[in-house]
């Protein structure tokens, strides 16, 4: 599983409720919180203010949906979330111990690789590269960003954005499932 948050910029109809400025992005709106598999289609879904941090988003995000992991059974391989460099793991596990304190017999947090410079220097490129463990998040990311109604926030509560995100996939993987 990989976990992704992307800040999304608010239109003028967006109520107050759903505003908050991201300092670290320079985005007024929403972030949008995205849990995938291996393919990129969706685990969970979740939208907050963008003044939460990804942290307390991805908290939020996992608590939501508790009972997906309470009905995992202690047995299995646990579940390895990929994050990226904006999570810490270590304040990740101790707030998710006070929501269920046995999910961590259940889950594994894995920060993704970071290259360095002199690994991009090897690989005769600079500036932005992807990691190829986290593509594929980049990739569901860049689905939504194809519903147009999804470039900017025009919803007026945080439930209803969360609620056109899980449309957009839905018609995502129709359109997988009839090709």
């Amino acid at each position: 599983m990989m976990i992704d948050s992307q800040a999304v910029k608010n239109t003028c109809n967006a109520s107050i409720e759903s505003k908050g400025y991201c300092f670290y992005k320079s985005t007024n709106g929403i972030k949008r919180h995205l849990a995938v598999d291996t393919l990129g289609f969706p685990f969970f879904t979740h939208c907050t203010k963008a003044n939460l941090s990804d942290d307390a988003g991805l908290i939020e995000m996992l608590s939501k949906n508790i009972d997906y992991f309470k009905s995992k059974p202690v047995n299995v391989p646990k579940i390895t979330i990929l994050l990226d460099h904006g999570y810490h793991p270590e304040y990740l596990t101790n707030e998710l111990k006070k929501v269920y304190p046995q999910i961590l017999s259940k889950i594994k947090f894995e920060l993704s690789e970071k290259p360095s410079k002199l690994q991009k220097e090897a690989q005769g490129k600079s500036g932005f590269v992807p990691v190829k463990a986290r593509w594929v998040i980049e990739r569901s990311n860049s689905w939504m960003e194809r519903c147009k109604i999804l470039i900017k926030n025009f919803e007026r509560t945080l439930d209803n954005a969360t609620a056109k995100m899980n449309l957009c996939f839905i018609r995502l993987m129709i359109k997988r499932l009839a090709s």
